[in-house]
């Protein structure tokens, strides 16, 4: 593996992941609207670059993304377009022209099917929704995928323990940021997790397991 490219470095998942990646010695490349941001390790490699912007030249030297940007809850609905679909779409894009060997897409519980979501973030679900199928229907080129949808995402400490099948109650369908980021770094130089979706929740079984 050659470098990995987060998209959306400066969130909260982002955050985690560039300093996880780095910890494990990995080339890792942070992605921001300021490269002038010094909360990351000297480590992390930063590129300035903006996905209502283009992003092409973010990808040098890369072979895996990891696309974990989001609008945000304090954004409207336009921001939501243009980052969580337009934007997802224009990375999936330039990492086929980049020859990219992995894209790993964060997404979210619900994202399947929006009309069953929670009315205040149907906008949200179906611009998942929409930017996963792009995803997906890249399996015929050499662009590998891997969509992570977890639940409700919470600050709580990595326990290491998942699940893929969603719970019955809403109350269970949560997962940290932290064993979100884990399970994201699982799926790095893995060929069993290649062209498949998982939903991800906190559970019993270990990530490896889990994931396979």
């Amino acid at each position: 593996m050659n470098k990995i490219l987060v998209i959306g470095a400066n969130g909260k998942i982002g955050r985690i992941l560039c300093t996880k990646i780095a910890e494990r010695g990995l080339a890792c490349k942070a992605m921001l609207r300021d490269i002038h941001n010094t909360d990351f390790s000297p480590e992390v490699e930063r590129v300035e670059a903006d996905l209502e912007g283009d992003i092409s030249h973010a990808m040098k030297d890369c072979d895996c993304v990891i696309f974990s940007a989001g609008s945000g809850a304090q954004t409207g609905f336009d921001k939501t377009l243009l980052i969580d679909l337009w934007g997802a779409k224009k990375a999936i894009d330039c990492a086929k022209d980049n020859n990219i060997k992995h894209f790993i897409m964060v997404s979210s519980r619900g994202a399947d099917n929006p009309d069953n979501g929670p009315q205040r973030i149907k906008p949200y679900l179906v611009a998942k929704y929409f930017a996963d199928d792009y995803l997906q229907k890249q399996q015929g080129s050499k662009l590998n995928y891997t969509i992570l949808r977890p639940g409700r995402l919470t600050d709580s400490k990595a326990c290491g323990l998942v699940r893929t099948d969603r719970p019955a109650s809403q109350e269970l369908q949560q997962i940290s940021r932290a064993d979100t980021a884990d399970a994201i770094i699982h799926c790095l130089n893995n060929h069993k997790v290649h062209n498949k979706v998982f939903e991800l929740f906190e559970g019993d079984r270990p990530i490896s397991e889990a994931l396979g």
